[in-house]
């Protein structure tokens, strides 16, 4: 049963005469304690992350259920010289628990140790850090009771003095604003304050600075105009009062918004003790925050990037184009706190988390108001996405066993933007499971972090040259087979060690991606070889090789931003070697893949979304010109892709628990085979799919790694694989 307001304060009256006496590292142990009881009545309603600095340690504290935008930057109390990450995580998850935001906790420096400034200057560290993440101070809030109150005044004169924009509001819970003890609340509540006595108040005043007239040190001294609005508590029997009541009526009389709700026989920083009689103070702060920031967090919606655009338009009842990247540890998966995890996750990423909606002119996405539910893994990967499941949830996370894949409809984003976010979701997952500490790098991000506009951003549109490219190009040899029963799709992995393969193509002269593509064009230079003897009626052999536009236009978005080079061999000239093939491929990619030829391609494709008429052509007419676009001038035009994510790295609190990653790109509408590569931890994973039993292509393209001594593991879903 909850105690009563009564119960507490009787109890705090009773202990007082013992808190005199207590040295200050048992006064810092037993705050500590408090914050720990605070945070354990939460812990169920939120996840608490460390965040460390080079002085002190942060605490991001984020809401399962978020209701708002924005962030709280919570200044814990403590006299100045107690109070550390445990005690600020306490009140900073009832918070975010309460109010349905993100909360970051910083743990200043303390006194004696650190006196003045150093608590001022770490808060100012935290303020300038949640800025770097993307948040605007427009949508940071400052929050903090006793000193942590003065001290988010005293950060607000630092700034106007540094002259930097100001947060959009402040919380003060029993503000500490006064280090001289000037007001008579300290005279008139002098035996009635439960807690609080003004010795130990001059103790921690002395600990703290030698100048308690400083206005960075008593805020109420300084210039307060132009500060953001205020909501102030007081408890009416504190001795504190008079700091929170002249505090107001200054704000007010320097032209600032500003309201005291002082508590009724309530102490110093009585919020913090969450009693059932002061939920309404609660509601005062929800009400507050709905005014200062995002009353409350609005569903994103983002219009389709350039290439996302065809997707939609080109699938069918039969198909659907999806990839699937894939994360394979070291211990079997506990679901549970996978599923917790990915609540964190999705938050991270509104542009991937997302279901697909139709407009009267385009599709757009809309960011999820939930996580989806992790699913269990199918007889095989990629089974058809639906429409009416895009228009749900546009992606699906499944758990089987030891691996989490996720499978991405590719409207959403390409490989390189899922990886992102597979690593940042077993990241979460780590942290939660064993308590690790990962650092935001190496394709990790900071899971509590405010998304960046750039990380949403449409980069088509902005790289698109003067000059169109020709989209001219003759259709290429198409494999063929039986189709599999029941849209069966056959996945078969090549497992090789990356030194052996990079020693080979170096050998060559070419990249490892151009090796393989070399490798997988003279495969089905042998297959077409057998199965067309005429030399004459041979087609073209053609390999898609999707580009990385990221790393020629320096881009931080986790959409699509892919386009490709297509390299040629033409049979009908007469057989080729392995290195003309390379020389070929070499070639081509050196010509293609440079900012000016990408800048063309990108141009030809934007070209069309910006013509008048195009843009007020209805959804069904734009989707019926597209898929006749797509099948005259797509999957003719290649015999398939090959897609390499490179090299996956990790932050190093990681490798230890991840055993492999998989990348597979899903099948095309009309091609039977498709191929994918990554590598992970000095291992190669060349995955092919396709839904015909003929395993040819993945024969022939093995007998070519022999020619070169490869060690080679095979691996499949299928039976009677040769």
């Amino acid at each position: 049963m909850a105690l009563s307001a009564k119960t507490v304060k009787k109890q705090l009256l009773h202990l007082k005469p013992l808190m005199g006496s207590f040295s200050l590292k048992t006064l810092r142990k037993n705050q500590n304690r408090i914050g720990e009881l605070m945070e354990s009545r939460y812990r169920e309603q939120v996840v608490l992350k460390k965040h460390p600095f080079k002085h002190f340690e942060g605490a991001w504290i984020s809401p399962k259920d978020e209701r708002r935008s924005g962030v709280i930057l919570y200044l814990h109390g403590g006299g100045y010289i107690c109070g550390d990450t445990e005690y600020a995580a306490g009140f900073g998850s009832m918070l975010s628990a309460l109010c349905g935001v993100r909360v970051f906790c910083a743990a200043y420096r303390l006194a004696p140790e650190h006196p003045f400034p150093c608590a001022l200057e770490d808060a100012l560290e935290a303020y300038e850090y949640l800025q770097k993440k993307g948040y605007a101070p427009s949508s940071i809030t400052l929050c903090g009771e006793s000193s942590g109150g003065g001290l988010c005044y005293a950060l607000c004169l630092k700034l106007k003095e540094l002259g930097k924009s100001l947060p959009c509001g402040i919380v003060a819970i029993s503000p500490w604003s006064d280090l001289t003890a000037s007001g008579e609340s300290y005279k008139i509540n002098k035996d009635v304050d439960p807690t609080m006595t003004v010795e130990r108040l001059s103790f921690f005043a002395d600990s703290y600075t030698k100048d308690r007239t400083n206005p960075l040190v008593s805020p109420l001294f300084g210039e307060l105009d132009g500060l953001p609005p205020s909501l102030i508590f007081a408890g009416s029997d504190e001795i504190m009062l008079d700091d929170a009541r002249l505090l107001h009526e200054k704000l007010l009389a320097s032209g600032c918004q500003s309201r005291l709700a002082v508590g009724k026989d309530r102490w110093h920083v009585y919020l913090l003790y969450g009693l059932k009689e002061d939920e309404k103070d609660f509601l005062l702060i929800d009400g507050f925050l709905n005014g200062v920031m995002s009353k409350e967090k609005k569903l994103r919606w983002l219009p389709l990037d350039n290439a996302a655009k065809l997707y939609p338009a080109a699938r069918t009842q039969e198909w659907s184009n999806v990839f699937r990247v894939s994360a394979t540890l070291h211990e079997e998966i506990d679901v549970e706190v996978m599923q917790k995890a990915l609540e964190v996750t999705v938050r991270r990423f509104p542009s991937i988390a997302v279901k697909l909606c139709k407009g009267v002119f385009w599709y757009y996405l809309q960011e999820l108001s939930e996580a989806p539910r992790i699913m269990g893994e199918h007889s095989y990967p990629m089974i058809k996405m639906s429409k009416e499941e895009t228009r749900k949830c546009a992606l699906r996370v499944i758990v089987y066993h030891k691996r989490v894949a996720m499978e991405i409809f590719h409207s959403i984003t390409d490989g390189n933007g899922g990886l992102v976010f597979l690593k940042s979701l077993v990241a979460e997952y780590l942290t939660e499971k064993h308590g690790l500490y990962i650092p935001a790098e190496k394709g990790v991000l900071g899971r509590l972090e405010y998304p960046s506009a750039e990380e949403m951003e449409d980069c088509f549109q902005k790289n698109a040259g003067p000059i169109t490219a020709s989209r001219k190009s003759s259709n290429a040899f198409r494999l063929s087979g039986t189709p599999e029963k029941r849209d069966f799709l056959h996945v078969t992995c090549f497992k090789i060690p990356v030194d052996a393969v990079l020693k080979v193509a170096h050998e060559k002269g070419v990249s490892l991606t151009a090796f393989l593509c070399a490798c997988l064009m003279m495969a089905l230079q042998n297959i077409q070889k057998d199965k067309v003897p005429n030399v004459r009626a041979r087609k073209p052999i053609k390999v898609l090789i999707p580009v990385n536009l990221r790393k020629i236009f320096p881009s931080k978005t986790l959409r699509n931003f892919v386009l490709f080079t297509v390299p040629e061999i033409l049979p009908r000239l007469g057989e080729y070697s392995f290195e003309e093939i390379c020389g070929v491929i070499k070639s081509r990619i050196s010509t293609d893949v440079t900012p000016k030829q990408m800048s063309m391609k990108i141009a030809t494709n934007v070209k069309s979304e910006r013509i008048l008429i195009a843009r007020i052509m209805p959804l069904f007419l734009k989707n019926a010109v597209m898929k006749a676009v797509y099948r005259s001038a797509g999957e003719k035009k290649s015999c398939l892709s090959i897609s390499n994510l490179g090299n996956v790295s990790l932050p190093e609190a990681m490798i230890p628990y991840v055993e492999r990653f998989d990348f597979i790109i899903g099948m095309q509408e009309t091609s039977p085979c498709n191929c994918s590569v990554l590598s992970y931890n000095g291992t190669l994973y060349i995955n092919f799919i396709r839904n015909i039993k003929e395993s040819d292509l993945e024969y022939r393209f093995f007998k070519v790694l022999q020619e070169f001594s490869l060690p080679v593991e095979v691996e499949s879903n299928g039976e009677n694989e040769r």
